[in-house]
């Protein structure tokens, strides 16, 4: 008995040298940064932020790959698939780990059976934007076009389910007004076809927004948040003409299930580092952004609180993606 606890006991010594081997070890090669979403928008802008500075703090680079695609269930079911090494990052959104979740019935992932959640990158309040020569100037305007022009005002989305869609099917709900969702398969499509006049507003991130309103694209209007955004005080909220209107985005990293503690632990070590980098907070500001570094225990309870209540978004706004 004493000889078959023996020899347990040094084979389990034997695994977690092996994996504490594997995970100093780590990376051995490059690593893929996993982006559901086509390139341009808010967040492949914060993943190649963030990648710049794993690349450098890891001497190994990180490589962002963008796939777009059906609300971004293409690029999820990529990770989820993927070997669990820690070689495959992937960034999570709110549409894919709370959106979809509970709007969506059948998915062809779990967020918690599939994926080790390391945390949030990042968060920040959307703005809503309309077409330059719309001839809107504030979000009483666009109130008042839309209910003149019931059914006949287009906004965009990145897609069914994704904030953009959720934050136009709320204005509808709490302004009583009657808009148009069209989805694409992401928001610098959108903001492509609403500078060129085939929508006519569209609530996204400042990350993509604010460099065309600043340059006269495109006309932005509010802040989204329930207070004004820090970062764009000279904004007013839409919650200032629309009592109750607030909804905000935010981004964090994730890896397959299965992926060893060892590494996971190192790569959450890494991230907390980058999200404090000097250079990650200037860029970030500089779009809109605040990074928002946390526990893996922290994010897991921030999006389960969020599922909760884009679940009784989804109930007031009468949304459902099946």
């Amino acid at each position: 008995m004493h000889r078959m606890l023996r020899h347990a006991f040094i084979a389990a010594l034997f695994c977690f040298t092996a994996v504490q081997a594997g995970a100093q070890a780590y990376p051995t090669k490059p690593i893929r940064f996993l982006v559901p979403s086509p390139a341009g928008g808010s967040p492949d802008i914060l993943a190649r932020i963030v990648s710049v500075r794993l690349s450098e703090q890891m001497k190994q680079q990180v490589v962002v790959d963008n796939r777009g695609g059906a609300s971004g269930i293409i690029g999820v079911e990529i990770v989820k698939n993927a070997s669990p090494d820690g070689h495959t990052l992937l960034l999570a959104t709110a549409t894919n780990f709370a959106s979809l979740p509970v709007l969506k019935s059948k998915l062809p992932y779990d967020v918690d059976r599939d994926f080790t959640h390391l945390s949030r990158i990042a968060w920040v309040a959307n703005v809503a934007t309309v077409n330059a020569g719309l001839g809107v100037n504030s979000v009483a305007d666009l109130v008042k076009l839309a209910k003149d022009k019931p059914g006949q005002l287009n906004f965009g989305s990145a897609g069914n389910g994704t904030p953009a869609h959720l934050a136009g099917a709320m204005f509808n709900v709490l302004a009583g007004v009657k808009t148009t969702h069209i989805p694409y398969k992401g928001a610098a499509l959108a903001l492509s076809d609403m500078m060129g006049g085939q929508i006519q507003f569209l609530i996204t991130s400042p990350l993509v927004a604010i460099p065309h309103g600043r340059a006269g694209r495109i006309r932005v209007l509010a802040t989204t948040g329930a207070q004004r955004d820090p970062l764009l005080p000279e904004l007013p909220t839409v919650a200032e003409t629309v009592p109750g209107y607030e909804i905000v985005q935010w981004w964090g990293i994730t890896v397959a299930k299965g992926t060893p503690a060892a590494i996971v632990q190192r790569l959450h070590r890494e991230l907390m580092t980058a999200l404090d980098h000097p250079d990650s907070k200037a860029q970030m500001s500089k779009n809109g952004a605040t990074p928002s570094p946390e526990s893996p225990e922290q994010f897991v309870a921030f999006m389960k609180s969020e599922r909760a209540r884009i679940a009784n978004v989804g109930k007031q706004a009468g949304i459902s993606l099946d």
